[in-house]
């Protein structure tokens, strides 16, 4: 779980929240499969049981899996434990490709060369990954002549589908029509 602390314009503080896991004597089971802290099962003890072998290792009883029947505790170092838990976490995130949405705007009577800038624009947010959302705004009598809109859009549609897919057909929505395209996935 991840909560905002506060948010800058250049910089963001997060602080990661782990769980919290039951450990030692707030376990609430009476019985308990055991795990050692070098993977090995120790046998089902008594939670009191359980509680006198990780003292004898020096470490804490951490409940991994209490849905389990009996439930597993594992005797391990839970401050590591939860170290490793933020460290996992936050390489998570790091990984996590966070995918938006361009937008790219042409009309109903657009010129080729315009096209062709605006096509470009939008191959080039498609191959960083970017979804596109191409629009065509109808202004004054234009309204009239949706067809025109919905031609230019498919004909972007044709000339992206080589590195993207729809997402959304051409849709009117008010005054404006838009298509959502996507990258294609390797």
């Amino acid at each position: 779980m991840v909560r905002f602390i506060s948010e800058s314009q250049n910089t963001m503080e997060v602080e990661v929240i782990v769980k919290e896991v039951p450990i030692n004597e707030n376990i609430r089971a009476r019985e308990l499969r055991v795990i050692g802290d070098n993977g090995d099962q120790i046998g089902v003890k008594s939670l009191q049981d359980a509680l006198t072998i990780a003292e004898s290792f020096e470490l804490d009883l951490v409940l991994v899996s209490p849905q389990a029947k009996p439930p597993v505790a594992r005797i391990m170092d839970y401050g590591k434990y939860r170290y490793e838990l933020q460290k996992k976490e936050k390489e998570q995130r790091r990984n996590q490709k966070t995918v938006s949405l361009k937008e790219v705007r042409l009309s109903p009577s657009i010129e080729d060369h315009d096209y062709q800038t605006k096509l470009r624009q939008a191959i080039k947010f498609l191959e960083k990954g970017d979804k596109v959302k191409a629009s065509i705004r109808f202004r004054g009598r234009a309204i009239t002549h949706k067809d025109l809109g919905r031609d230019v859009l498919e004909d972007f549609i044709d000339d992206t589908s080589d590195i993207a897919t729809v997402e959304q057909r051409p849709k009117m929505e008010g005054r404006s029509m838009f298509t959502i395209i996507a990258p294609k996935s390797e």
